[in-house]
């Protein structure tokens, strides 16, 4: 599940024993042998599938940043190099956070990583995102650089839009493309949403499924869409490259907004008349599930 959907009210003070910004020390000494085992199977089933289905800035980010040495990635072992490569570094934090300090967190460089770790009964399902999801699912992409600009083109963003009172719209992006996003590639279409590559399900299911729409990445048409916090995606964006993603996130969102005061969403699984369709899915999947709430 995404940061941006469940993150806590604004204005709230920091829990005990975190600092101001809500980090805490990871402390990683206090991981369980059981701990760094989830870790391990987690990141050994996901890798497998990923090998033919992640895009290439993905896969070198788990290379680059070696992420499955010693089970859970200690912070302060892989900060250095992922500074070096593109000025990010993740903190710890006690679980959700204000919008607020999230999006001070990305627009300063800093990705706020959850400590925790799911249990082995829950490793296909988790409601409150984990460090599995934070760091596998995250932290690859921010070693590419055109991706890194982007986040923190996005916390720079997501402090406007609080002010502006379109949180909602942003957040659409930032599901639609962080957490859910596939990307065109000479190789077919590749994951690079952090949601997807950490999730063994949906996986196969964004690629490969009947199912699902797959639509070409357009910034209103996504900020538009409502999306599903309880199940796989109905609909997924396909953007043409990272350097496309990034380009749009770069301007003036006003104007964007304003026209969107005027539009209406469009629901759930639906296709648009002027949507760019790669793939006009069934939907059988989500017609058979309760509908979204």
């Amino acid at each position: 599940m995404s940061e941006i959907v469940k993150l806590s009210p604004p204005k709230l003070s920091p829990p005990d024993g975190a600092a101001a910004d809500w980090t805490i020390p990871q402390n990683w000494d206090d991981y369980s042998d059981q701990d760094h085992q989830v870790w391990t199977t987690l990141y050994e089933r996901q890798t497998h599938l990923l090998q033919d289905r992640a895009c290439a800035p993905f896969l070198r980010g788990l290379d680059a940043l070696d992420l499955h040495r010693g089970g859970i990635p200690d912070f302060s072992r892989i900060n250095p190099e992922l500074e070096r490569l593109t000025g990010w570094r993740i903190v710890a934090v006690p679980g959700l956070v204000p919008d607020d300090v999230f999006f001070e967190h990305l627009a300063s460089r800093r990705f706020p990583a959850g400590r925790f770790i799911r249990g082995p009964d829950q490793l296909d399902y988790l409601q409150e995102p984990d460090i599995f999801h934070d760091v596998f699912g995250h932290v690859p992409m921010l070693t590419d650089p055109v991706f890194a600009d982007y986040m923190a083109a996005y916390g720079r963003g997501g402090r406007r839009a609080l002010s502006q009172g379109h949180l909602a719209h942003l957040a659409r992006l930032y599901w639609h493309t962080v957490e859910f996003g596939l990307m065109q590639t000479p190789q077919g279409l590749r994951i690079y949403g952090a949601g997807i590559v950490s999730s063994r399900t949906e996986t196969a299911f964004s690629l490969e499924d009947a199912s699902p729409h797959r639509l070409a990445f357009d910034l209103i048409r996504v900020m538009r869409t409502p999306y599903r916090i309880d199940d796989f995606q109905p609909t997924y964006f396909v953007i043409p490259s990272l350097e496309d993603l990034l380009e749009a996130s770069l301007q003036d969102f006003a104007p964007v907004y304003r026209q969107l005061e005027s539009l209406d969403d469009i629901p759930i699984g639906e296709v648009a008349a002027t949507d760019a369709v790669i793939h006009r899915g069934a939907q059988n999947y989500h017609r058979s599930r309760p509908a979204a709430q």
